[in-house]
């Protein structure tokens, strides 16, 4: 079994969960998730299956969009609504300077990755060293905020509903703590999902239950096919003396390509062989998926 399964991950469970219950689910060993979503988030959190990981790092590499909420009023040590408050402020915002401040942050910004996240530091993660009660000096990193759609103000819950649209390794609960401070009240994230990774969405989405419901029955159609994950590639297929080739390690030309453009390369019975790119004239392999590869 190969391809991608676009799992809604529930609240309260790690990404390393789900690619625990997938496999026990689908006997299958070889399963990886596309991006880390925290215990606190869920949503879309697509699964790598077989031969799929292969393409998990590309997958991981693609555009997000997230449902978040924003509480106003104070700071926590995680920036969410998970840590220890460390101060809290009056709230005498206006919607209207709320909105103003929001968008101010589309576009490409800096982001200080928040002390309690996975990135490693001379081999050990920050949120371990975050609860050793240590703080330490980040770089800031730039991010592209392509929108951020506000969905709803409540001023006296204090809180903000936002749609945001980002580049990968964007910290959505550092955007909630950098706006609460632009607005001088604090904020933090108290609310997160993921509605979309690529060309994965939500509303497509499937629960680990309703995965189990659907194994039970013999239905396996929540897997995508590795190469309908990769849309955004045009599609050639070769003859069968190509076809060959490629299975035997050699290179091809084939007439008509781009150059530098990448493209998913089947035979004619619509195996897909390779993600390749036409370089100089011949199709360079990035990721092969036949037989047994």
């Amino acid at each position: 079994m190969d391809g991608i399964v676009n799992v809604n991950k529930p609240l309260g469970i790690t990404s390393h969960d789900v690619v625990y219950k997938l496999r026990r689910l689908l006997g299958i060993k070889k399963i990886g998730h596309t991006g880390t979503l925290d215990p606190d988030a869920s949503g879309v959190l697509p699964m790598c299956v077989g031969k799929g990981t292969k393409i998990a790092e590309m997958l991981t590499a693609t555009d997000k969009q997230y449902l978040a909420e924003l509480t106003l009023g104070a700071f926590t040590d995680t920036q969410d609504a998970s840590g220890e408050v460390l101060e809290r402020f009056e709230v005498s915002v206006t919607e209207d300077e709320i909105r103003e401040k929001i968008a101010g942050f589309v576009g490409e910004i800096r982001q200080i990755p928040p002390m309690f996240s996975a990135i490693k530091v001379n081999g050990k993660k920050l949120y371990e060293l975050a609860r050793e009660g240590k703080t330490i000096e980040r770089e800031a990193r730039t991010v592209t905020i392509k929108n951020i759609e506000v969905q709803g103000i409540d001023l006296a819950a204090k809180t903000v509903t936002m749609l945001v649209d980002c580049s990968k390794g964007t910290y959505i609960r550092t955007l909630c703590n950098d706006i609460g401070a632009a607005l001088g009240c604090g904020g933090y994230m108290s609310k997160l999902t993921r509605t979309k990774t690529g060309r994965f969405c939500i509303e497509d989405s499937f629960t680990l239950e309703q995965i189990e419901e659907m194994l039970e029955r013999g239905d396996t159609g929540f897997m995508v096919p590795v190469a309908e994950a990769l849309p955004e590639y045009c599609r050639i297929t070769l003859a069968d003396k190509n076809a060959k080739k490629v299975r035997n390690g050699i290179k091809i030309s084939v007439e008509g390509l781009n150059e530098g453009e990448t493209y998913r390369v089947f035979d004619e019975s619509g195996e897909f062989l390779i993600l390749a790119q036409q370089t100089e004239g011949t199709l360079e392999v990035i990721r092969t998926f036949y037989g047994g590869a």
